[in-house]
């Protein structure tokens, strides 16, 4: 089958199927109590709205990924590792867990990747005027990869704070992937991607603003541990032909604000690790845009970024020039956000 069928078919197989179980594992989220009631000012939503949506989004991914993608060893800790983090999304989707006990099993998801052969090991110099062209990260590949793998999940699950924004932001990562995939010539990455864009596709009607049902951590864990973990495949391990800032700015979005929300914290003498109302899409709320407006907005910002990211991997002479600029609209991006300047 030509390569371009098969990935048409993998989009197409992960879509039918996510959209055909959604309302089934709509009614199981109803019947097992997983229910997501707004009991904060975090909360958007004002009616409760069942979770447990990632299963639907699984469903349709683990189907088209078995029947058309080649399993290697490494493919195969990816997946043990997607079963470790669906296991814990779920049971936190019902009873919820604390964020240490879930930390705690992201990193053994991640140690089960970096087992079977996920691990970075190099990635171009991010200093382009240098001599040295690649940085050998030797004794420090281990810790490095679970850091970036447990990140990544953790920021995928801290931007889903809106309707639709997480699995949106996904499908656009997906496909950036995708794309420098096949320019890199690695066709199992880029059908792996083509199922997992394919899932959250559809997903998205159900869960687009107004929801009908959540992802809940069961999903939004998910799509980060397989974004993270497939990065590592898809980009790092192309270090030679793919830049630096190529993997950063792909999941720039959900890194960014991540991080913004740590160092607030800090900076306010908070745990880290405790939730509050100042993520990225809470402020574009409380500057006065709705919803739908707000996503559409994050959409925007995060495939810009993505198409900085396929123009970073395909030309070093513009290379430093782009990154400059993308960081530069991110930062008037911040400022103005954080601010509260905006009207609407």
């Amino acid at each position: 089958m030509p390569m371009y069928a098969k990935l048409g078919l993998a989009v197409a197989l992960a879509l039918v199927l996510s959209f055909a179980v959604t309302p089934a594992v709509k009614w199981f989220a109803h019947r097992v109590g997983a229910i997501d009631v707004p009991k904060d000012s975090r909360r958007i939503h004002k009616e409760p709205i069942p979770r447990l949506g990632g299963l639907a989004i699984l469903i349709g991914f683990l189907v088209s990924v078995l029947l058309l993608a080649d399993i290697t060893q490494q493919i195969q800790g990816i997946l043990l590792g997607a079963v470790v983090i669906i296991i814990i999304g779920v049971i936190d989707d019902i009873i919820p867990l604390p964020a240490l006990v879930k930390f705690l099993v992201q990193i053994i998801a991640a140690l089960i990747a970096v087992w079977h052969g996920v691990v970075i090991v190099a990635f171009s110099n991010p200093i382009v005027f240098s001599d040295a062209k690649y940085i050998l990260l030797s004794s420090f590949s281990i810790p490095i990869t679970v850091i970036w793998i447990v990140a990544i999940t953790n920021s995928v699950n801290l931007i889903d704070g809106l309707d639709g924004l997480a699995v949106g932001v996904s499908i656009i990562s997906a496909v950036v992937m995708l794309v420098i995939s096949l320019m890199i010539s690695d066709p199992n990455v880029a059908l792996i991607m083509a199922a997992l864009a394919g899932a959250c596709l559809g997903f998205l009607p159900y869960n687009f603003n107004p929801a009908k049902i959540f992802m809940g951590d069961t999903g939004a864990l998910l799509l980060g541990y397989i974004l993270a973990t497939m990065s590592i495949l898809g980009l790092f391990k192309f270090y030679a032909v793919v830049s630096f800032a190529a993997p950063f700015l792909v999941l720039a979005l959900p890194l960014f604000d991540t991080s913004f929300a740590f160092l607030r914290r800090l900076l306010k003498g908070k745990n880290p690790m405790s939730p509050d109302r100042g993520h990225f899409h809470h402020r574009l709320i409380d500057l006065g845009l709705s919803q739908k407006q707000a996503v559409v907005i994050l959409y925007v910002i995060s495939g810009f970024l993505g198409l900085v990211a396929v123009v970073v991997a395909t030309s070093d002479e513009v290379r430093a020039l782009i990154l400059v600029a993308a960081l530069v609209i991110a930062a008037i991006i911040v400022i103005i956000v954080s601010k509260g300047k905006w009207k609407k």
